[in-house]
């Protein structure tokens, strides 16, 4: 299975996408050149869409009411907004197995479900695109950008977002709302518990190890 990564978790609140992208960037030059380990940040945005080259390629865009920003990891339109967590890995992926792209999306997939499964809800893969869904309806969306093998971007799990945004967007093949949240779908799960269901299954289904957990506001461990 190869070594273990150790992970620096740090919680972020709420945090524009704009000065997020540009923190991504300052991290993955560092994890590149090894003066920082494997980084997940955890976080919500302002309201956003991002429209990734997908998207743009296919002249796919939100209406007109969502603000919007371009950005170039896969995939098409994302919603970003209050109610989501918002999962940022900046790791090197260089353990045994993580051999393309599509291996790494696997691996997040499935560390989704299982984190969703302890919290006692059951999700599943869907042939019309990759992320996360439950009860036939998409709840996580993943899309990552790579540089020398280490990551930016990452994943989101729509928890409790406000009614007909993330459901009124259309994109990249699928319906509107076809995206929904686990509220709108009858389901229950605080920010915390799934983040701590996320870092309590991070060994056995990404083989990393989180270890120092830092505070936005005052950068001190806990």
């Amino acid at each position: 299975m190869g070594d273990l990564h150790n992970v620096e978790i740090v919680q972020m609140g709420i945090v524009s996408y704009p000065e997020t992208l540009e923190l991504m960037k300052q991290l993955q030059q560092q994890r590149i050149a090894d003066e920082i380990p494997d980084t997940l940040l955890l976080l919500e945005h302002p309201e956003i869409v991002t429209i990734g080259p997908r998207a743009r390629n296919d002249g796919i865009l939100p209406p007109n009411d969502y603000p919007t920003h371009a950005v170039d990891r896969g995939g098409g339109l994302t919603w970003h907004g209050p109610g989501q967590l918002v999962a940022y890995p900046i790791f090197k992926w260089d353990l045994e197995e993580e051999v393309s792209v599509a291996a790494i999306i696997n691996f997040l997939e499935a560390w989704i479900l299982k984190a969703l499964e302890v919290s006692g809800i059951r999700g599943h893969r869907d042939e019309r695109m990759q992320g996360v869904w439950v009860d036939e309806k998409k709840i996580s969306s993943i899309g990552l950008s790579f540089l020398r093998w280490t990551s930016r971007h990452g994943f989101t799990v729509n928890l409790d977002t406000p009614y007909n945004r993330v459901e009124a967007l259309a994109g990249c093949g699928l319906d509107s709302s076809t995206t929904t949240s686990l509220t709108q779908l009858g389901y229950t799960l605080e920010r915390q518990k799934l983040i701590e269901a996320l870092l309590s299954t991070m060994e056995e289904c990404i083989r990393r190890t989180p270890k120092h957990r830092y505070n936005f506001a005052n950068d001190e461990p806990k």
